[in-house]
């Protein structure tokens, strides 16, 4: 698995830790509150948008009258109890990240949420410190599918994209690592079952758990 890699490079949200059912619900209530019916094909469209990207797509799909900042911030009130007290990792999760650390590979997150909730849940579940590097794509040009994030986080790392393995969930994930030139392992995740044979074409390695690889 780790042969001529130096760096792995995790999403967070469905690959780190079991949270993409609460980001459903949160669109059903957020839209709800607007007497607007959850789309069936919302989930698809914004997957891998970064939180500012998702923002303005709301913004213009639903004709929301509220600014990107007020939808942003409504959004952080609706989610922040969850990431700080409630979501857990997926399994397998921290005896792999004490594998890498022991081995001296360099780890680094590439995530679409916004870096408060990112690290309030890094936090909550004691693993913020195995990371070198924590990027959210709102700090880059564009989100995923796109490779920006991930190529920002393996120049945080050092490491040339070529060297780094990423851990994804979903296909826009796994198709923005490949775009970055890395290799690429998808994790399933019941909010991508319906799509796991584009994900496991794609991606180098599709595993069902961490445990199969830990």
């Amino acid at each position: 698995m780790l042969k001529n890699i130096h760096a792995v490079i995790f999403d967070l949200d469905g690959t780190l830790v079991n949270s993409m059912w609460i980001w459903k619900q949160i669109d059903i209530d957020y839209l709800g509150k607007r007497g607007i019916e959850l789309p069936d094909d919302l989930q698809k469209e914004i997957e891998g948008m970064s939180f500012t990207e998702t923002a303005y797509y709301f913004k213009e799909r639903f004709g929301l009258k509220d600014s990107i900042e007020e939808i942003k911030a409504e959004w952080m009130e609706m989610t922040k109890d969850y990431y700080e007290n409630k979501i857990e990792l997926k399994r397998g999760v921290y005896p792999l990240l004490k594998e890498l650390k022991n081995k001296g590979i360099k780890m680094g997150i590439g995530t679409s949420n916004a870096k408060e909730l990112a690290e309030a849940v890094l936090r909550r579940n004691n693993i913020i410190n195995f990371f070198d590097s924590i990027r959210t794509s709102c700090e880059v040009k564009k989100g995923k599918p796109h490779p920006d994030i991930f190529l920002k986080v393996a120049e945080d790392l050092g490491v040339a994209p070529e060297r780094c393995l990423v851990f994804e969930d979903t296909y826009a994930g796994v198709l923005a690592a490949k775009r970055a030139g890395m290799k690429a392992f998808a994790i399933a995740d019941e909010s991508s079952f319906e799509y796991k044979e584009d994900i496991s074409s794609l991606a180098d390695l599709y595993i069902e758990c961490f445990e199969e690889i830990a």
